[in-house]
């Protein structure tokens, strides 16, 4: 993920990406400012001009990350029809196939998960945000679930809620797999994994 001052993105836009890779590489406690200024190719003053602190910026990194996934997400079951399985199946494939894209910098995901049960300021802002992140998720697995149960095409005593509790817990451990074993395929074995998960719900 290269960074080009020279795009038609927003200066902003330009400083939250340099943050991710000094963040992902050097990890929070040993990024600074003036290399994050550094990677995007402007004064340190400037950062400044749009955070109010190297904390404000990580925050929106986290931020950006989220809505990375979360677009992926959204644009994979909103431009499908067809059934339940279908839609749950897309919103799988569309999750795990963002994985080429962020495996760059997926070490923010370690560095977000210890500054939230850290003693920083940043603990309570992130376990919100963590909780929020979860929530929505859940949501919508559930839903789409709901969905299934209702037309008939899922089980009629299948619980909704704990099914889409366990699959976004398996989206994240297939990441976390994937960060720790490159030859780890989390797209190919979501794909198995769902069309297992598929076959217990049906009707």
């Amino acid at each position: 993920m290269s960074i080009n001052p020279g795009s038609r993105r927003s200066k902003k836009e330009l400083i939250i990406e340099a943050a991710a890779q000094v963040f992902a590489r050097s990890g929070y406690s040993n990024a600074s400012v003036a290399s994050i200024a550094g990677k995007a190719n402007i004064g340190k003053g400037t950062v400044y001009e749009y955070f109010q602190s190297k904390e404000d910026l990580f925050f929106a990194v986290f931020e950006w990350f989220q809505k990375k996934t979360e677009k992926a997400a959204v644009v994979g079951i909103s431009d499908l029809g067809g059934g339940a399985a279908d839609r749950l199946q897309a919103l799988n494939d569309s999750l795990m196939g963002v994985w080429d894209e962020i495996k760059e910098v997926f070490a923010l995901v370690m560095e977000f998960w210890a500054a939230s049960s850290s003693s920083t300021g940043m603990r309570q802002r992130l376990k919100g945000a963590f909780k929020q992140l979860y929530d929505d998720y859940r949501r919508i697995v559930s839903a789409l679930i709901k969905d299934g149960i209702k037309s008939g095409e899922f089980r009629s005593d299948v619980k909704p809620e704990p099914v889409a509790a366990a699959l976004v817990g398996t989206w994240d451990a297939l990441f976390l797999q994937a960060w720790f074993d490159e030859s780890f395929d989390p797209a190919a074995t979501a794909k198995d994994f769902m069309d297992t998960l598929l076959h217990g719900l049906a009707a």
